[in-house]
Order: structure tokens, then C-alpha cells, then sequence
């Protein structure tokens, strides 16, 4: 049973070490996604999961680690050998500690097995996620795909539906369009809508901007 979920985007210059002098520029953003968290905590889960886009599905244990090298900077978020992609890279650092698991959810998978997938998620006691999904990034000229007049309404669109708390609506969210927009969050925010159908949830918005062109929304259910 899903107890309570929260959603954060992953960019990498959250992480301060990686922003340099920018850093207080996401200090916002910084502080909504650990009220975010907080908010998981708070729920007393029995298992506390991490979900993500990656290029793959895969399912990593709680103590896999990642690295932000890639990026510019080796942050390491957890111990060993970095095997983690981005999005649970970013989670892992936002949490400051092993979760329970990962699952990174491939950026093409299908609604259904998004769905599928959620609703397996949450079957095993009472669970938590924190579920990474960045809107989309073509909001303004500078935007990393540039400006797309269909991205405002479509990143309306995804925080109405988060800030609602509507499944339905993230369910039936389509992968031709989100990858049109950039939403690279399409396919884990689906992950949410399977895990919690018949959940009793209550949504709340945190934070909703664009600071460099890719909509950021940090919401909580719980």
C-alpha cells in the first residue's frame, strides 16, 4: 500500500558542489525537495523506494551507489561502486541515506507496464516513493531543447496534475508527447499513478518554477 510519495526533479547542479557560484540560485528548490522528504519519513513506511528515468529498467538494492563525475564533479551519493544512473543519483543524495531499493524505469516503457510496475511497487507492505521526474525542458529559448510554444501548456498540465494529485490524469499521459516536450519524468510519474491506485492520498504542491528552462515541480502526497 502506497503511504506516501513524494515527487523531486534531478538536475545535477542541485548539488551545490556542481552550481559553484550558481548554487544559490536552487536554494528553493533545495528546500522544498527535503520537505519533500521529510514528508516520507513521516509516514513511517515499511520500505522507502527510489523511482527514476534511466536509458533502462533495472532494479538496484538499497546500498548501490552513484557519481555526479560525468557531470563535472565526483559527488558520491552512498558507498561502493557507482552503478546508479542520474535520477537515482540525485535521490540518493536528497535522501542522505540508503532507501530500500531502486528502480529506474526506462524513459520509453510503456504506460502500461509503468503501471503494472507501481502497482507492484506498492503491494509489499506499506510503502514510500520518491518518485525523480524532470517536466519538460522546452520551457524558454535557453532551454535545453529549446522553446516549444506546447511546453507551457503541457508542464501546466503535468503540475495541475501533481498539485491534484490526479492519477488518472499522469496515467493517461502519452510517451510520443512527453517526448516531444522533453519530460523526461513521463514514465516514472506513471510508476506513481500505478502505485497509487486506491490509495487515499492528500497532494500538495511544493515548489513550481523554470530556472533554466526545464520545469521543476516538487509535490508531495501523503
Amino acid at each position: 500500500m502506497l503511504v506516501a510519495a513524494a515527487v523531486c526533479p534531478h538536475p545535477p547542479l542541485i548539488v551545490p558542489e556542481l552550481a559553484g557560484a550558481a548554487a544559490p540560485e536552487l536554494d528553493g528548490l533545495r528546500a522544498a525537495c527535503a520537505d519533500a522528504v521529510a514528508a516520507l519519513r513521516a509516514a513511517v513506511p515499511d520500505r522507502l523506494l527510489v523511482v527514476g528515468p534511466a536509458e533502462e529498467s533495472a532494479w538496484y538494492a538499497g546500498g548501490a551507489a552513484g557519481t555526479l563525475a560525468p557531470w563535472g564533479v565526483d559527488v558520491r551519493a552512498g558507498d561502493g561502486e557507482p552503478v546508479l544512473p542520474l535520477s537515482l543519483t540525485i535521490g540518493r543524495w536528497l535522501l542522505a541515506a540508503d532507501p530500500d531499493g531502486y528502480q529506474a524505469v526506462a524513459t520509453g516503457a510503456a504506460p502500461a507496464d509503468c503501471l503494472a510496475l507501481g502497482e507492484r511497487l506498492a503491494g509489499e507492505g506499506r510503502t514510500a516513493l520518491l518518485v525523480m521526474a524532470d517536466g519538460s525542458a522546452k520551457l524558454t529559448e535557453k532551454a535545453p531543447g529549446y522553446l516549444d510554444p506546447a511546453a507551457q501548456p503541457y508542464q501546466r498540465g503535468l503540475v495541475k496534475a501533481l498539485a491534484e494529485g490526479d492519477r488518472t490524469a499522469l496515467a493517461d499521459l502519452d510517451p510520443g508527447e512527453a517526448a516531444a516536450m522533453w519530460a523526461a519524468g513521463r514514465a516514472p510519474l506513471q510508476v506513481l499513478a500505478g502505485a497509487a491506485r486506491g490509495a487515499r492520498l492528500r497532494p500538495e504542491k511544493l515548489w513550481d518554477e523554470a530556472p533554466y528552462g526545464v520545469g521543476y515541480v516538487v509535490a508531495a502526497w501523503t
